[in-house]
């Protein structure tokens, strides 16, 4: 959940996209909410990329992203961007995420594509391997300004199958199933990222 924020929608959309995920596969997900794990900004003696974390928190956050063999990150566009505590938390490791297929579900009142494109930048550079399809869910003015319920299967039903779509990718590179075409997309997708 790349959201700490108080009030936040990032559960219950986080738990919409995990619904759709167990639908359509056998994976077993967790969910892991930010708020839970306190990475304080800089506070490891040496740089992420050379290991040898000092900090107990790093240490078992390290475990934590090592333990998986995918990951799925469901994220608001704050400001055209992806929030501070996301950022944070993939920058407190470095070799954990190479090569770990990744997913990108982006929301806010104009789906969050900015954001989705910022964090598939950074995500190639560390590269871990993301997948083409990034969902990108809007928000109506209701929800974000007037605390309206926000019901995912009503509200997100247009975007169901973008989402079905990126948990088929990921299932495809997990199971080392990835087609040319698909890989030849991913890669595509990466360069521009990089060069956008």
């Amino acid at each position: 959940m790349g959201s700490t924020r108080a009030g936040r929608n990032c559960p219950t959309i986080t738990s919409w996209v995990a619904s759709v995920g167990r639908a359509g596969s056998d994976y077993e997900y967790e969910m892991i909410d930010l708020a839970k794990w306190p990475l304080p900004m800089d506070d490891e003696p040496g740089i992420p990329a050379l290991g040898g974390y000092s900090q107990p928190h790093t240490i078992a956050w390290s475990e934590k992203i090592q333990q998986a063999d995918g990951v799925i990150f469901v994220t608001p566009q704050f400001n055209w961007g992806y929030p501070a505590v996301l950022k944070n938390a993939i920058d407190h490791l470095y070799h954990e995420w190479r090569n770990k297929p990744v997913m990108i579900v982006t929301y806010g009142g104009h789906g969050g594509g900015r954001c989705g494109k910022q964090l598939r930048r950074v995500a190639v550079r560390l590269r871990m391997r993301v997948v083409p399809t990034s969902p990108a869910l809007r928000l109506s003015d209701a929800v974000i300004r007037e605390g309206a319920e926000l019901r995912p299967e009503r509200d997100f039903r247009q975007s169901a199958p973008q989402v079905k779509r990126a948990f088929s990718e990921l299932a495809d590179q997990l199971e080392g199933h990835e087609s040319v075409l698909a890989r030849m997309r991913r890669t595509w997708k990466a360069a521009s990222a990089v060069f956008s």
